[in-house]
Parts: C-alpha cells; structure tokens; sequence
C-alpha cells in the first residue's frame, strides 16, 4: 500500500472562462493549468493519481496522458459527489489522500509538503489548509470551538453574519486518512437547494466521529487564487511569473526589467546572464552564464552557450555554441546549429543547418538544410535554394568559403573549400576546393587569369 494518494477534481465546467477549451486546459506561463496541479502529485511521490474530470474528457486525457488513471462525474452534484468518484481507483491503495483542484496552478509544493507532512505526524482523519484573508474570495469559513479547534467549515451562501465576519478561510485542499474518507464521504448530507453534496462537511462528520482535525494556516493568498474567468487566468500568471523571475534573480541572473521578463518555469539560466526588456523564455530553454538575451527576443525550446547574445530577435528549437551572436532581427527554425563565435547579423534565418566556428552571416541571408565549414563568409542576400516543390535538399559549404553577395546556391550542390563564388551568381552545380565561380548560371573561372597557349 502506498502512503499517499492524490485524487485532482477537474470536472467544471468552466462557462465564466467563455472558451471552447476546457478551463483546466487554459496555458498558465505556457503549461496547461491542470499539468501543475498533476505535477504537484508527481513531485509529492504520490502512489497513485486520479484525476476526476467531466467537459472535455477527451481533451484532458489527451494532454495529461497515461501517468494517471481517470475517473468520469457524468452529474455536477458538488466536491463530495467529485471526490467520491476517485474511490474505485483509490480505495484500499494507500493510506493518505489528498485532494486538491486542477485549477490552482499557484500553489506552492512546499506548502503542499507542509500539509502531507503535518497530516503524516498527527494522523487525524482530515487535515485542512487554510489562509487568514480581509478579502473572502467567496471562500467558505473555517470555525472553531472556544478550544481553538476547528470544527466546521460553513460555505458563504448559507453563512450567518457572525460566521462572515471570520477571516479564516478554507483553501478546499485536504489530506484525509484514506480508510475513514471512503467510509463516511458516502454518507456527507446532500445540501439544499442545488441538491449537491459538498466535501467542506467532512469536517463536521470527523467531529461528530471524536476524531481529530487539524489545519495548516498559511498567510499568502497567491497561493489559493483558484481561476475563474480570464481575469483569474491573468492573475495567475502574473504571481507565477514574478516568483520565478525572484528566483533567477537570487541564482544571480540579472533581469533588467522584471515586469517585462516572462520566464516559463522550466527554463534554466546560468549566472551572470542578462536577461533585457521585453523577453521570453519558454520551454525547455537552456542558457549558459554571462549571455545577454534581449531586448524584445523570444527563445523557445533551445540551448545557448555561455557568452551568447540574442538581440531582438527569434530562437525556436536552436542551439548556439559558446560566444554565438544573432540579431537584431534574426531567427533561428528548429534545427539551427551555430557553432562556436558564429555572428548571424540582422535578418538572417537559419533552418535545419549546422554553422560551424567563426562564420560569419551578416545581413539579408537565409540558409535551409545545409551544412556550413568553418569561418565562412556568407554574404548578404544569400539563399539556400533548397526545396524544389517536391522535396528539401541539402547544400554542403567547405571550411573558409566565401560566398559572395546575392548568391543563389541552388541545392542539392557542394561548395568546396576555400571555393569563391562571385556576387549575384547562381550555382547549380558542385564547386571543387579552392575554385572560382560567377555569372547566371554560374561557371568555373578559376584559370581564367592564367597565361593561355599560343596558336600556331
């Protein structure tokens, strides 16, 4: 048996968000909300996962994936009814459940820790977090015995005025003990008018029992922003984003402006690097120590060397070596490799290609599917003609080449090395090592300036 379970209620609706998506599938700092409440499960060690969920099924499962099981509430009658659809895939598996929200990415896993941890020590049958708040968030109200225990949680819609007046709020995550849950939740009241049976009231059950029930309080509201609408949505990352943005900044990465630094919270960043205005980090980004990235970039699912620099411009599924420039006004596609000291100026784009040490693409070029030699010259306006309607072709480019301004090398073609191929040409066929072409189409003229034979 496994100490700890996790049951993930996940079937509203979601109407205030207005959105054909499910609410749970809402991106929050660029990862479906629900993949942080699932990933607060993995990171716990939980045994076993279910993930209660209703609109959009399909959708859910499809995101989440196989990592956990999945139970259906086909009726909206309430958290009691939701939690009790994890029984069958619960019960008897471990000892502790917790249960908590799809729609709470601002949690914090330390509190989460806190809470299976206190629950662990004092065995109680529920153990409840709440927050001390002026604002009630329409949060139900935790009460409490002239001991100072809690004993109920009243909902706000059937609240008296003195129980409006608590500030202490219930969070609606809850550890239970696994065996006493699954007995008594099937007896929680049903709750008139909307006929719904509400978890809030084990509470009162595992009081009537004589059993124990202790509460974690904690202090920050973030963490119990629940979203709601678009604007709950927004909330939410803005907390996210400014915690990690602290974060980096005490690894020692400087962020120049923080309110405009959106960081997703898988990126890494080495330190002593600079994070500019207007800049965002997003995937499994990698970046080295001492780069400057920014102002106005984007890098997405890359990895950047120590020593790089990204300026106003796009890094999508790249890698760029120690010391590797691009911008302002570059873009690298999936694919791009930039080796060691590669300079790529304004409006250059590289696609699916290797770039190797020391070459240098200045301005106005564009190399797909190719593979690029050492110290390079790649003048501007250059293309890799590389697709011909049909298929994509590869063109090859020997150490110390250069390759004149408005060059078309149309693929699939080989350009030696130390070749030169002369300004606006069109090569269409292999240059040799060391070899001179120019003109439309493009022709060797690498003895044109040797001394010809004499007739006669």
């Amino acid at each position: 048996m496994h100490e700890l379970g996790v049951a993930i209620l996940a079937a509203g609706q979601g109407t205030r968000m207005r959105s054909e998506l499910n609410k749970v599938l809402h991106p929050v700092l660029g990862k479906p909300m629900i993949l942080w409440s699932v990933g607060f499960a993995q990171q716990l060690g939980a045994g076993a996962v279910t993930l209660v969920i209703g609109n959009g099924a399909e959708a859910v499962q499809e995101t989440v994936g196989d990592g956990v099981q999945y139970t259906l509430q086909a009726e909206r009658l309430g958290t009691g009814h939701a939690a009790l659809q994890a029984k069958c895939s619960l019960e008897g598996r471990t000892r502790t459940v917790l249960v908590l929200y799809g729609d709470m990415p601002t949690l914090r896993l330390e509190t989460l820790q806190a809470l299976v941890a206190l629950h662990t020590a004092r065995r109680p049958a529920v153990t409840l977090l709440s927050v001390l708040s002026d604002d009630s968030m329409g949060f139900g109200r935790v009460v409490r015995d002239a001991q100072g225990r809690a004993c109920a949680i009243v909902e706000e819609a059937v609240a008296t005025p003195e129980i409006m007046a608590l500030q202490e709020l219930n969070c609606g995550v809850y550890c239970f003990d696994a065996e006493w849950l699954w007995r008594r939740l099937p007896e929680v009241p049903q709750t008139m008018p909307k006929g719904e049976y509400y978890l809030t009231d084990t509470v009162g059950l595992a009081v009537a029992d004589g059993l124990g029930v202790e509460v974690l309080r904690i202090s920050d509201v973030s963490e119990v922003q629940g979203i709601n609408t678009r604007v709950h949505l927004a909330e939410a990352e803005r907390i996210l984003r400014r915690r990690i943005n602290e974060q980096h900044m005490l690894n020692g990465v400087t962020l120049a402006d923080p309110d405009t630094a959106y960081i997703e919270p898988d990126v890494l960043i080495g330190p002593d690097t600079v994070i500019q205005p207007n800049t965002s980090l997003q995937g499994q980004t990698r970046i080295g120590a001492h780069a400057v990235i920014g102002p106005n970039s984007v890098v997405r699912d890359s990895i950047l060397g120590d020593h790089c620099r990204v300026t106003g411009s796009c890094v999508e599924g790249a890698t760029m070596e120690d010391h590797a420039e691009i911008g302002p006004f570059g873009h690298l596609r999936a694919g791009a490799h930039l080796a060691q000291g590669v300079h790529l100026g304004n409006y250059g784009e590289v696609k699916a290609s290797y770039i190797g040490p020391g070459t240098k693409m200045g301005h106005l070029s564009y190399v797909g599917n190719a593979r690029v030699g050492a110290h390079v010259n790649i003048g501007a306006g250059t293309v890799t003609c590389n697709y011909d309607g049909q298929a994509k072709h590869e063109t090859v480019i020997g150490d110390g080449a250069f390759i004149g301004s408005g060059a078309m090398l149309v693929a699939p073609v080989n350009i030696g090395a130390n070749a030169r191929i002369g300004a606006g040409a069109v090569v269409t066929h292999d240059v040799p090592a060391g070899g001179l072409v120019y003109g439309v189409p493009a022709r060797d003229h690498s003895s044109s300036d040797k001394e010809q034979p004499r007739e006669g």
